[in-house]
This record gives C-alpha cells, structure tokens and sequence, in this order.
C-alpha cells in the first residue's frame, strides 16, 4: 500500500494532523480543513472520508470504508477500529417519502437527518456493518460483521444483527494491553 507523504498530508490542510499518519493515496478525503487526526493512525485504499471528522490516536480505517461526517461529525476515540467495508453516517435523507430523497434537491423540499456519531475508545466494528446518525457506540464494543447499527450500546458489549442486538459482555483483557503497551512506547520512536 502507498502512502502518502507527510509533505503531502500537511499540504492536504487537515485541521488538525498527528505524528505518524498513514493515509493511502487511494483514499478520497474531502473537507480536510474539518478533519482532525490524531497520532499513529491510519486510513487505507478506497475509503472515502468527508465532513467534520475527528480520528484519535492509534485508529484503524481498512480498506473500501466510508465515513461521512457531514455536518454533526463523526468521532473516533483513541484505539477504534472499522475492518473492511464499514460506513457511517452522520446525517441521512428521510426515506419514509414524506420529503424528497436526493443530494440533487433543494433543502426546502428534504426532512434531513443530522446527527454526530462516536466510536468509542477500543471499538471494533466488523466487515461490512453499517452505523446510522445518532448512534454511539460506547466504549469497548465488538460489533459483528454485517451489523445494522441504528441505536446506541452500552459499554463493553458484543452487538450483532439486523438490528443489532447485545448478545454477550466483551473482555476488558484490552485495558491492561493498552497500559502495558503504551508503557513500552513512552520512550520508544514507534
């Protein structure tokens, strides 16, 4: 995978960049004057990344993802994680025809839905799953592959389905492995 420089990713006019970066130069990001990305992050090829979007530290966006923060914003916390094919939306047309569906149409003919998206601290989110506006996926979540998020979990959960449901806890075994190994890269170069 080619990545681009870190020359380039400044010129890029991201809000705000981290040290160590990784961007592929497959990747689409739009709006980079609204899209904050924290240290030790990376977003692979074809993952397309627009609106206002802020990415904490050690962040894994794999390839074919979308993330579309429009207006109210997605949120990743530090040690997230979206595998392959993941999207999320921050906002939404209204689909029960109550209004117009289409980027084409004016506003004045549209009921939008605007509503910020968090991924939480140590969040895996599985191949092919989808996250709607308003959801918060609370810290320490598994979601399955080919989930439907469309309501907020509580944390340390396993969620999985169409619609997702909480079927099982999640091992907190991560909270130690984050301790220990951010220890060890304190006075390491990573």
């Amino acid at each position: 995978m080619a990545y681009y420089s870190n020359e380039k990713l400044v010129a890029m006019g991201f809000k705000r960049l981290g040290r160590n970066v990784k961007i592929s130069d497959k990747a689409s990001i739009y709006n980079c004057d609204q899209i904050e990305i924290g240290d030790n992050s990376r977003i692979d090829d074809f993952c397309v990344v627009s609106g206002a979007v802020s990415i904490g530290a050690f962040c894994h966006i794999t390839p074919m993802c979308l993330v579309a923060g429009g207006l109210p914003g997605v949120t990743f916390d530090d040690f997230s994680t979206l595998a392959y094919g993941v999207k999320v939306f921050a906002q939404s047309d209204d689909y029960s025809g109550e209004s117009m569906a289409n980027s084409l149409i004016p506003k004045k003919y549209k009921k939008e839905i605007f509503e910020a998206v968090t991924i939480g601290r140590h969040v895996i989110v599985g191949a092919g799953a989808i996250i709607f506006p308003g959801v918060n996926v609370a810290v320490g979540c598994s979601v399955g592959a080919m989930t439907l998020l469309n309501k907020s979990t509580q944390p340390w959960g396993v969620y999985v389905g169409n619609p997702a449901r909480r079927i099982k806890e999640r091992k907190k075994n991560i909270l130690e492995l984050e301790r220990t190994f951010l220890e060890e890269i304190k006075n390491d170069s990573f």
